[in-house]
């Protein structure tokens, strides 16, 4: 397991086409003083503007993270984004601004309600 990688989101959104992500398992995230979001990548000191094309780059690269606040309470409950604690939603709002893609769903449990 490992940090959400937004630049392989946009990487991968550019190839795709797909409109909106699925945000699953942020329950997970629940237990956590801190969470790290991928948001680009470093090649021998440089930022890269875009996803690596080449494989021995990807190899090669530093990822560069950005670390938000954890929430440290049971969101399992949460059923609109306004029942999600403040950071949380946080989260999730960063997440779509390092994407470029819009959160339509998010996962916060073993239930599988709609």
């Amino acid at each position: 397991c490992g940090w959400l990688d937004t630049a392989v989101i946009r990487y991968t959104q550019a190839l795709n086409g797909f409109t909106s992500i699925n945000l699953t398992k942020l329950d997970v995230l629940s237990v956590l003083d801190e969470i790290k979001i991928a948001k680009g990548y470093k090649y021998k000191g440089k930022e890269l503007s875009g996803y690596p094309s080449s494989i021995e780059v990807l190899d090669e690269v530093e990822v560069v993270y950005e670390t938000l606040p954890g929430w440290k309470s049971d969101i399992s409950k949460a059923r609109e984004f306004s029942d999600l604690p403040e950071n949380a939603q946080k989260y999730v709002l960063r997440v779509e601004e390092l994407s470029n893609v819009p959160v339509s769903y998010i996962g916060v449990g073993v239930g599988r309600e709609a």
